[in-house]
């Protein structure tokens, strides 16, 4: 059994991202277990909190779930043409101390997917984060990026996926990377 961990970058009700992840746990095939992940509760990161208190409580039950994971999806929003500034907070957060950087990120399979209402579905955010995840030693697959353009139009008010297309890509992509977890076991 594959186990896959999708976050959700985004702390917004109604994201497109985090209605991408739900409706990618749907799709998930056989011989998978895919888990959800959000950045709730996380605080900004703040090196006096950290002496004084350690890793919040959030961030570390967040680092777990990762540890606990195959391979992680990062269902990534972009801002002003790069990585939202709470999904990156929550990386830093799960990068400290850094001798677990190796535990959290080391060798682990990562993928970029995301979602916006612009033509080009998170190219640059995703583009941001190969560096970011590289540099803590994650492995960034490059079978496959799933980039959603026009999201805005492919939800019902509920946010579920109402493209049928989209909702083909997504189990492409969410089956493409599983198999690629599996063969990393």
């Amino acid at each position: 059994m594959t186990k896959l961990l999708g976050i959700s970058g985004s702390l917004r009700k109604a994201s497109y991202n985090t209605a991408l992840l739900r409706a990618a746990q749907t799709v998930a095939p056989d011989g998978v277990t895919f888990e959800t992940a959000t950045l709730h509760g996380i605080p900004l990161y703040d090196g006096d909190l950290e002496a004084e208190s350690g890793v919040p409580a959030a961030a570390e039950a967040l680092k777990r779930k990762i540890v606990a994971a195959d391979g992680v999806i990062l269902f990534t929003p972009e801002y002003n043409n790069s990585v939202p500034g709470v999904f990156k907070n929550a990386i830093d957060w799960l990068s400290r101390p850094p001798a677990d950087i190796k535990k959290v990120f080391g060798g682990r399979p990562f993928a970029l997917a995301g979602g916006s209402s612009g033509s080009f579905g998170t190219i640059l955010s995703q583009n941001a984060w190969s560096a970011v995840m590289r540099t803590l030693g994650a492995e960034i697959w490059s079978g496959k990026r799933l980039m959603v353009p026009k999201a805005d139009t492919l939800f019902d008010d509920a946010g579920r996926l109402k493209d049928e297309q989209t909702r083909e890509r997504l189990g492409g992509f969410i089956k493409a990377f599983a198999d690629h977890v599996a063969t990393k076991a």
